[in-house]
Parts: C-alpha cells; structure tokens; sequence
C-alpha cells in the first residue's frame, strides 16, 4: 500500500475514529440466539455517524484514491444493519423506511446468480466475496421477516448458494478436506472477520428457515472449522487480521473481540469464549498494544 495523501488522510482517519468504515463496531445490542432479530455487532455507529442520511434516498458512498466516488455493497448492508438495530431500540419508523430503501437496493442489485460485486472497483477480477453475500443474506432475512414477502427470501437463499459454492467454481468458499472456509477474497489469504460475518448470515438464514439439512451441515461445519483455524489467527501478544503475516489494527482487535463474544454466545463454544477474553487482555496491556500497533504501521508502509 503507498504513502500518499488520500492513504495518509485514510490511516488518519481510522485512527482518530473519524471513519464511518471503522467505527466502533462492540456487540449487538438487540440479537437472539433463537431468532433473528438485531445484528451481532453493533453497526449502528455507520448510522449515527451519518444521519442525514436517514431522510433521504441517499446511499452510504465511499471516496476512492482516484477521487471516483462509489456505491461499496458492503457499506450498504452495514448501514441497512445499523438502520434495522436503531429501529428495534428506538422504534422510530425512519429507520424502518430506510432499512427497507437498503434492502430494495440490496434486492435490485443481486445479479442472476445470485452475486454482489463487492470488490469490483479494487479487485475486479476478484469482484465476489462471502462476506458481501453473507452481509447481504442478512440484510434480506429482516427485510423478509418486516415484510412477509417472499422475494426477499428467495434472494437471501440466492445468495447463501453461490456463497456456498466452491471458489474453483467460482464461488466464494474453500472447501479443504473437512472444512469449509467462507472467504473474504477468493484470492488473498483467509480474513478472520470477513468469515464470521459471511457465517452470521448463513446462521440467520438457517435461524429464518429453520432447515435441518444441508444449509445446517454447511453451518455447523463452518463453525467447526473456525474453531480449527482459531489459534492460527492468534500471536502471543495480538490477534492476526488473516492467515498471512498481518497483525490486526487496533480497529480490527477490537472487532475480532465482539465477534468472539457474539459467536460464544450464538454457539456456547467455549473456545471464543477463551479468545474473547485472551485478545481483552492483550488489548489492556499497553506493552503489547503498543508493539502491535508499531509492527501494523511497519506492515502498513511495506505493502
């Protein structure tokens, strides 16, 4: 990644909490185990943030380095996902109206396949991602759930089946001797984050649908295999963004630790329990903070 002006406004930004893509993301407020309801982080911050948005028919829009400003799908679905937890706290109708314009959106721009091109500007030979689809199952699960009405439902499962399919085909999963490993990018190492939320909108599919066969297998199998993977995204002092070389941000600890609070609850593995709890403290010792913190801004200026 270069040293340039819009990287350095970028970095500054996030750092400062001024980043309506890094806010603070802890555990959701509103969410059940047993059926779905709110998100399982909180991402009503993407709102709060930019609130003017509420009252219009304006999308989240994200400046790229070219200056191009874009539409990012991603972006959507948190804000959608923030708009539907500010509704359930506070039952203000406006969050409602602009949840379902997200979900309309969400809705008009899956293509045939099933597919969101999440990455198009950035990686466009790599345009698809499980997170994306997962984020956007989500999205339609509630829409679906507000409304009764089943095209929503159909696209949800839409897309939780090219999610599903396997990279090689051109799908965002990797299927590897008994795992089943939902990828971010088909093409860069596996990201921590970008698997828990693709799972979550498997698990509010299943949740919605009650289904007992192949779309649980595929669940419960995924978590088994995270549960695998787990250690390997941990260093004795830091947690690892991916199943490469990169340290988490301070920004990207602080999600892995709400997601493993989120997943021990959903699941009662004991093991994101114990992580939880491992990155807290390594978050709360100023030694290892500060050592992650430099190694991330060394990676940041080598990319």
């Amino acid at each position: 990644m270069a040293i340039n002006t819009y990287n350095i406004k970028k970095w500054w930004k996030m750092l400062s909490g001024k980043s309506v893509l890094h806010v603070n993301q802890d555990i959701g407020k509103n969410f059940s185990r047993h059926e779905v309801l709110g998100y399982y982080n909180n991402m009503t911050e993407k709102v709060t943030m930019e609130p003017q948005l509420v009252s219009t028919t304006e999308l989240p829009h994200t400046p790229q380095a070219d200056g191009t400003i874009i539409i990012f799908p991603v972006a959507v679905f948190q804000y959608a996902l923030g708009c539907y937890d500010l509704f359930l706290q506070t039952g203000e109708k406006s969050y409602l109206n602009k949840f379902m314009q997200h979900a309309e959106w969400t809705l008009s721009n899956q293509d045939e396949k099933g597919r969101w091109k999440n990455f198009e500007h950035t990686y466009p030979e790599h345009p698809y991602g499980a997170m994306a689809q997962g984020e956007a199952a989500s999205v339609l699960i509630r829409a679906y759930q507000e409304t009764n009405d089943i095209k929503f439902l159909y696209a949800a499962q839409k897309g939780i089946d090219f999610m599903l399919l396997s990279y090689e085909e051109g799908g965002t999963t990797l299927y590897e001797n008994n795992d089943l490993i939902l990828l971010e990018y088909t093409h860069l190492p596996v990201v921590l984050n970008g698997w828990i939320f693709a799972w979550w909108g498997l698990y509010d599919y299943v949740t919605a649908t009650k289904d007992t066969a192949h779309y649980l297998n595929c669940l419960n199998q995924s978590c088994q295999s995270l549960i695998r993977y787990l250690p390997r995204f941990s260093t004795s002092y830091w947690s690892k963004y991916d199943l490469d070389y990169r340290i988490a941000s301070p920004f990207y600890h602080n999600l892995h630790i709400s997601q493993m609070e989120a997943m021990y609850i959903l699941t009662g593995e004991k093991l994101f329990d114990k992580y939880s709890k491992r990155w807290r403290r390594q978050k709360a010792n100023f030694f290892y903070k500060g050592f992650a913190f430099a190694k991330k801004c060394y990676q940041k200026i080598c990319e």
